[in-house]
């Protein structure tokens, strides 16, 4: 997928100045989010030590933040807008600033307007952290 069809699916649902996605936003990580043959999406990302919390480890909430990222943006991927309503983040390792990361989600269950998504945080197909959350579709804008 091309850098502009990424910008599209941003814009087209109100993404534009995401702190995680938006580029529109000065601060924004700029994660693009790819989708795969089997329907999930995916992204690398590359943490800088302005995001730690601890000494050179990812900062727990810049982890929860990017993995409900990577599940809103599945659901970009499917024309699905919602927003989060339960999110559950398990933390297996520390991730450090100095890593390139793979932030991986698919789509668990729909039962419209409740979606259930599962992401993965991944370092050298290491499992880092995890988490499932529940969305709730949006009605659509005029």
């Amino acid at each position: 997928m091309k850098r502009d069809d990424l910008v599209t699916i941003s814009a087209e649902n109100g993404h534009v100045r995401c702190l995680l996605c938006g580029e529109k936003n000065p601060w924004s990580l700029n994660l693009n989010f790819s989708p795969g043959a089997d329907g999930a999406v995916s992204a690398k990302f590359q943490p800088h030590h302005g995001l730690q919390g601890y000494t050179n480890i990812l900062h727990g909430g810049v982890i929860a933040a990017l993995l409900d990222a990577a599940m809103t943006h599945c659901l970009f991927h499917h024309r699905v807008r919602a927003v989060t309503g339960d999110l559950h983040v398990r933390f297996v390792r520390p991730v450090s600033c100095d890593s390139v990361v793979t932030i991986r989600a698919w789509i668990l269950s729909v039962s419209a307007p409740l979606y259930r998504l599962k992401a993965e945080l991944l370092h050298e197909d290491c499992v880092m952290a995890w988490a499932e959350a529940k969305f709730l579709k949006q009605p659509a804008t005029p």
